[in-house]
């Protein structure tokens, strides 16, 4: 049985039952089993109409929604593959990567997105709106089951930035997401245990990023309903509606959540602020095995009076939280260890169909990522890159047979990442190899491109090194004689064609070039980027701290 047989199955059984819902303000607008199979029967009769056939690529282009799931199941149902792209990309930049697949269709779902790309491609393929798509009324009557998948069909393209800046687009098969989805699966089982109802799940991030789209799968193929924001500025109030037991995040979020505790804490003072800041200290300290003796009672207090209530408005029913896409800091981690929420963490890649490792929620060592999941094999490699071997392990990109053959020497995955392995077989991610930046938000920025740009538009600058990697957003760091009006400017223009997340935030004009001399600059021209942020570090710090003073 293939994964889309089994979730056909699911929704089958939830007839009459939620299993999806978009969340507006206070208004809840649901979606049962019934509901979504005869949307997706809708969706597979549009396509099958607009002549897209099996193995025929279609551009998935639209913010998250019920729709927006059924378009992409119906796509796959049709035996046709996925293009999820991200609706708040640059539209040259969307066009470029569907120049690249060359869509047979690309459902857009707004008119001004749909516009946007016609603009910027004049051969585009038909481009319809999701009105279309799901203007005739599907019936249950009609409906026919999944085509069949065998495990090296495609079903969806993925595409993420290589150090290059050109996106590679990454394909995965029905057996990857197969034996995913029993991952996923299994893990949630040890944190749910045994229950009667079904799970209750959050989610805010856009499911054209791998990790997301697996979540999505997985809560479809399980007893769950999954609630999706539609306004991430009323996170707090949508997370307080949908009253999950866990849901996906990235570390931005969880960092903001703790600001935000920590800074009402500090507002309200008095007793309050008195016991949190003293079980906190003490909570701290008993961990490191350096307990004072009076902490074991200011800890039972700051749980009593405290804790426990802060606990409680995070969410009464949360049983963890789970984070992913880049690393968490430690202390943040601790933080709501503290509060007695449990952070798992997860770590992947788009080519590893999202996942490599998973905490086990009986046995989480914050820090740390997890053990590898079953099934995978995941070894240190020259300078401690993490190599994976496994059934969850991308076939190939898009139309790169080059890219792919170097990414897969030896029969393993190359992730570029490097890591370390504890005693008890967690992992631990401890650099990059490559310059790739991650952003905390979970997006992938390749500075070479951008540096380019900034350069060439500034008369009398050098260098260009972009930072960001673990944080916000991206801050520039320039060499050469510039004046502080004329960085401005340049990083204005260079602003207004970009993303949110590619956008640069803040700068740092140096008169001191990096040179071979100096050791900033290898004898290639590149940038020694690691030994350039260390010594520049309080630089870096103060670009970032300055911000949000």
């Amino acid at each position: 049985m293939s994964f889309l047989d089994t979730m056909f199955h699911r929704l089958c059984k939830a007839a009459g039952e939620p299993v999806l819902q978009e969340i507006h303000g206070p208004k809840v607008v649901s979606a049962n089993g019934d509901r979504l199979l005869a949307s997706i029967q809708g969706a597979r009769e549009f396509l099958h109409k607009a002549g897209v056939r099996k193995g025929d690529r279609c551009a998935l282009l639209a913010p998250n929604g019920i729709r927006w799931v059924a378009l992409d199941l119906a796509m796959m149902a049709e035996g046709s593959i996925a293009v999820p792209l991200y609706a708040r990309q640059a539209p040259g930049e969307l066009v470029a990567m569907m120049k690249d697949c060359a869509p047979a269709m690309i459902c857009c779902g707004d008119a001004q997105l749909r516009d946007a790309v016609a603009a910027q491609w004049a051969g585009a393929p038909r481009i319809c709106l999701f009105e279309e798509v799901f203007a005739a009324p599907a019936s249950l009557a009609t409906a026919e089951a999944p085509r069949q998948l065998a495990d090296g069909d495609p079903v969806t393209i993925i595409y993420t930035s290589g150090t290059s800046g050109e996106p590679k687009g990454v394909v995965l098969n029905a057996g990857n997401v197969r034996f995913m989805l029993g991952c996923t699966n299994g893990r949630l089982d040890q944190l749910m245990g045994p229950r009667a109802v079904p799970d209750r799940v959050f989610h805010y991030l856009p499911f054209c990023f791998a990790g997301s789209w697996i979540l999505l799968l997985t809560c479809l193929s399980r007893s769950s309903i999954l609630a999706l924001s539609t306004d991430l500025s009323k996170l707090p109030d949508e997370i307080a509606l949908a009253a999950p037991n866990y849901f996906l995040n990235v570390p931005t979020l969880l960092e903001r959540m703790r600001a935000r505790i920590e800074e009402q804490v500090q507002q309200r003072g008095g007793l309050a602020k008195k016991l949190f800041v003293n079980g906190r200290a003490a909570w701290f300290r008993l961990r490191e095995q350096q307990a004072q003796p009076r902490d074991p009672l200011w800890l039972s207090l700051a749980h009593a009076f405290v804790f426990r209530k802060i606990r409680q408005r995070l969410g009464p029913q949360l049983r963890a939280l789970i984070c992913g896409s880049a690393p968490l800091a430690l202390e943040t981690q601790l933080f709501y260890f503290m509060l007695g929420l449990p952070v798992l963490q997860v770590y992947g890649l788009t080519e590893t169909t999202a996942i490599c490792t998973l905490d086990d929620p009986k046995r989480v060592e914050p820090g740390f990522v997890g053990p590898a999941i079953p099934g995978i094999e995941m070894k240190l490699g020259e300078n401690d890159e993490i190599l994976v071997r496994g059934p969850n392990v991308f076939p190939k990109y898009w139309n790169r047979p080059e890219a792919t053959a170097k990414a897969l020497e030896g029969g393993w995955f190359h992730t570029g990442d490097q890591g370390e392995l504890d005693a008890a077989g967690n992992w631990r991610i401890s650099g990059r190899l490559k310059d790739l930046i991650i952003l905390k938000s979970g997006h992938n920025v390749a500075p070479e491109p951008l540096e380019d740009a900034l350069l060439r538009s500034l008369a009398g600058a050098q260098q260009v090194m972009l930072v960001g990697d673990n944080r916000g957003y991206l801050a520039a760091v320039i060499s050469g004689d510039v004046s502080r009006e004329r960085v401005i400017a340049a990083i204005g223009e260079l602003n207004a064609g970009l993303p949110h997340y590619k956008q640069v935030r803040s700068f740092h004009a140096a008169p001191d070039l990096f040179t071979i001399e100096n050791g900033l600059l290898a004898a290639n021209g590149k940038l020694k980027r690691a030994m350039i942020a260390e010594q520049l570090h309080d630089v870096i710090e103060g670009l970032y701290r300055s911000s949000q003073a």
